[in-house]
């Protein structure tokens, strides 16, 4: 399959503390990939690298055969390359339908109604509260509106950043449910979770980051092969 997001020897961080050690990773085009790290194994650090929110040392970030290494994180959203970051983010002042519509600003912005139509379609609860201020929702509901908002512009490969955080076993399976339902409907998601064993349910493959460095890689039934990686990487 062909490549859509590929990183090559990424290395990145904060000051002079470094976080990414040399990541190499790829997302096909269709594909379900699932990175897995306990917290502190730099996995939202290197999703904002690969965005353009936090600059990187050096490697190269492609998304479908651009080079975006160093590109604002502006174009990197033009590109269609889309983070739900971890922690929902929704502006809490704002009503449901304002969240939303910020989705398109910078991609999306011509088909705004019909993508508003079809995000409230996945998400009927949305749709019965577009007027509620987005700080007074559920955390499952802020899920919701987060993702909503992601789609909103027309992402190419979706980025979710610990989805299922802080959420109940429920609404953690139809978090996944509908992880499975956009992948039938042929987006490309990286998915970067804790959430091991569902993970590894619906990915097509995962890699495992410890440290800031990609220490497995492979099909979730080879990963879950291996005894040693189970029970030192997995808390399986």
């Amino acid at each position: 399959m062909t490549a859509l997001l590929e990183i090559a020897g990424l290395r990145g961080g904060y000051g002079r503390t470094e976080v990414l050690r040399g990541v190499d990773l790829t997302v096909a085009a269709g594909e379900v990939v699932a990175l897995l790290g306990s917290n502190g194994a730099g996995k939202s650090t290197l999703n904002n690298t690969v965005c353009g929110i936090v600059p990187a040392w050096s490697g190269r970030v492609s998304f479908d055969g651009r080079d975006l290494s160093g590109a604002h994180y502006r174009d990197v959203v033009r590109a269609g390359l889309i983070q739900v970051p971890e922690g929902r983010r929704v502006f809490p002042d704002l009503d449901v339908r304002e969240n939303l519509e910020l989705g398109s600003f910078a991609r999306g912005r011509a088909r705004r109604a019909a993508n508003l139509e079809r995000v409230l379609a996945i998400f009927p609860r949305l749709a019965e509260r577009l007027a509620q201020k987005a700080g007074t929702m559920s955390g499952g509901e802020q899920q919701m509106l987060a993702i909503g908002r992601g789609l909103m512009a027309e992402p190419r490969l979706l980025i979710l950043d610990e989805p299922s955080l802080g959420l109940s076993p429920l609404l953690v399976e139809e978090l996944f449910a509908l992880i499975l339902r956009l992948h039938g409907e042929g987006l490309s998601v990286l998915l970067v979770e804790q959430n091991v064993a569902q993970s590894l349910e619906i990915a097509d493959r995962a890699y495992v980051l410890e440290n800031g460095a990609v220490r497995f890689e492979g099909r979730p039934a080879e990963l879950l092969a291996s005894d040693a990686l189970r029970r030192a990487y997995l808390g399986l």
